[in-house]
């Protein structure tokens, strides 16, 4: 990777470090507290300063796979309580899913001046093109990965809340037992034909014609 490659690639990270893992948090933070959890403002994480959503490993990991082409991170788990939660049991899924949902927020914002520089023509230093559409890429995959059903991530909560309370009941402790080793299997193991992963074909299905709807490319 030259170092032309390398630069947006640093500040797109950055980007990620600095506002979209802050933002995600803080959208699982404030939708808790709006329906009637006040605990992770107890804690002090119902902000957008990033120092306090910081999380050291998730941090390193970030930029390590951010610089070898692919991200996988993540901040410091917002904590809520789901028993303070209003909305029944749909209240823990409203919470899980605003933070995906920032992501696709903060996807579209970067994209209005993509969109923007290529109606008009606009000639712009080919290195904020660059982290622009990085900082698009890297929103949905964050959105698509924390989407995915598998606990720890947000979309596990978004299935428990699809099962009946028996079925939740039931499996919840196997899918939090398992589900990070699950997660690696769907991220590393090539058991797809063509020696695809199940993540690398859910981003090529789902994720880059996201993309590409965004940027319109």
């Amino acid at each position: 990777m030259n170092l032309e490659q390398l630069v947006p690639r640093i500040i797109a990270i950055l980007l990620i470090l600095l506002v979209a893992f802050p933002v995600h948090e803080f959208a699982h933070a404030l939708a808790a507290y709006r329906l009637g959890d006040g605990t992770a403002r107890l804690f002090g994480r119902l902000t957008l300063n990033p120092i306090a959503h910081f999380d050291p490993m998730g941090g390193i990991i970030l930029i390590i796979s951010g610089l070898t082409g692919f991200i996988i991170g993540w901040a410091k788990p917002t904590p809520v309580n789901p028993l303070n939660l209003g909305g029944g049991r749909n209240g823990e899924a409203i919470v899980a899913f605003a933070g995906p949902a920032s992501n696709l927020v903060l996807a579209v914002m970067g994209a209005l001046p993509l969109r923007y520089i290529q109606a008009t023509g606009l000639v712009v230093p080919d290195l904020l093109w660059d982290v622009l559409i990085l900082f698009v890429f890297y929103n949905v995959i964050l959105m698509l990965l924390n989407l995915l059903p598998v606990a720890p991530l947000d979309g596990s909560k978004l299935l428990f809340a699809l099962m009946s309370p028996q079925t939740a009941w039931r499996w919840r402790p196997i899918f939090e037992q398992w589900g990070f080793l699950i997660l690696i299997g769907a991220a590393f193991l090539p058991i797809l034909p063509g020696g695809n992963t199940v993540l690398g074909l859910v981003f090529d299905t789902v994720g880059v014609p996201l993309v590409n709807l965004l940027i319109g490319f």
